[in-house]
């Protein structure tokens, strides 16, 4: 279980570091789909997650924040997923 964790670690890491500017979003959300797939986890939570980096992906085409398309909010429901899958995988351990 202590993967599923280092994976979920992982993955917030490479958030904060493109909230911050320091890795591109591309980046992330790559790394995102890759690490996500290995986590043992409700096939919701996949569908959620998808969803979620296909809006972040759509997000970029915009320089600003739209009414349709907010990254600030995007990337909180981002921090949101990776804290229910961490509670998910310790509640399963």
């Amino acid at each position: 279980m202590s993967t599923a964790l280092d994976t979920l670690t992982r993955m917030t890491d490479s958030l904060t570091a493109c909230t911050r500017g320091v890795m591109p979003q591309s980046e992330m959300i790559r790394q995102w789909r890759s690490d996500a797939a290995s986590l043992p986890l409700p096939e919701k939570f996949g569908t959620v997650l998808g969803n979620l980096l296909d809006r972040i992906e759509a997000s970029a085409l915009f320089s600003e924040e739209s009414c349709s398309f907010s990254q600030k909010d995007l990337f909180a429901n981002l921090q949101l997923w990776a804290d229910k899958a961490r509670a998910q995988c310790t509640k399963t351990a």
